[in-house]
């Protein structure tokens, strides 16, 4: 069977200026990611994780190399192209949840359609399916401080995946919550590999990195070490 290539980096470099001094963040990275699977991005504080992370979100452009997300080259695209990427194909994960206080868990999971130019009626419709997914359909008038940590991250996976995103991108997304909370959000991610969601983690945990289809390991900006777990 012929896997589908939906990320590729190709020698990636992302330099910062710092002053007078050059900060390479990330130094010819080539990662190649398939539709479906399951990666964890692992390594030290500072190896450039987030960094990454950022490249693959859209967030921060290359200084070199080319980023092909769905065969398209982003890297060469303008802001609001890019832009346009992150509400159409990406779904992001937050450790800190982002969720907007004064909305309830349906509105706070709509947000995403709203800037797609979705109308009201179909927005509510597919929140309300999202919400179910996730375990929370009976808490759709809640605001987020009325809801437990695990909740409030179900309500950011509900919002991440509104849109049908081609990769879901997640940064430590059990790193605020107890262990029993973030067990809870580790077999929602199962489940969601078992769908066929494509799925990008930065972690610490070595746990997700156990449950992960692979895990690659950063060091000094480089990767160190890209292994497939055995049980895959």
């Amino acid at each position: 069977m012929t896997m589908e290539c939906i990320v590729a980096l190709q020698k990636v470099t992302k330099t910062y200026v710092m002053g007078e001094s050059l900060l390479h963040a990330l130094l010819e990275i080539d990662l190649k990611v398939n539709r479906g699977e399951y990666v964890a991005i692992m390594g030290p504080s500072g190896c450039g994780k987030s960094t990454l992370l950022n490249v693959l979100g859209c967030l921060d452009k290359p200084s070199q190399g080319a980023y092909l997300l769905g065969g398209t080259d982003v890297s060469t695209l303008n802001d609001d192209a890019l832009s346009e990427i992150r509400g159409s194909q990406l779904g992001f994960i937050f450790q800190s949840y982002n969720l907007i206080q004064q909305l309830n868990v349906l509105e706070n999971i709509e947000v995403p359609l709203y800037y797609q130019g979705f109308s009201s009626t179909e927005s509510s419709r597919t929140a309300k399916i999202l919400a179910e997914r996730v375990g929370l359909g009976s808490r759709l008038d809640h605001k987020p401080m009325e809801l437990s940590g695990g909740q409030q991250q179900r309500v950011g996976i509900a919002r991440a995946l509104v849109n049908d995103p081609l990769l879901l991108l997640a940064d430590e997304p059990t790193g605020n919550l107890d262990s029993h909370s973030g067990q809870d959000i580790l077999n929602l991610f199962d489940e969601l590999r078992e769908q066929g969601k494509t799925i990008i983690m930065v972690t610490h945990d070595q746990e997700i990195g156990h449950r992960a289809d692979r895990v690659v390991r950063l060091r000094d900006g480089r990767i160190e070490e890209d292994t497939r777990n055995g049980s895959v």
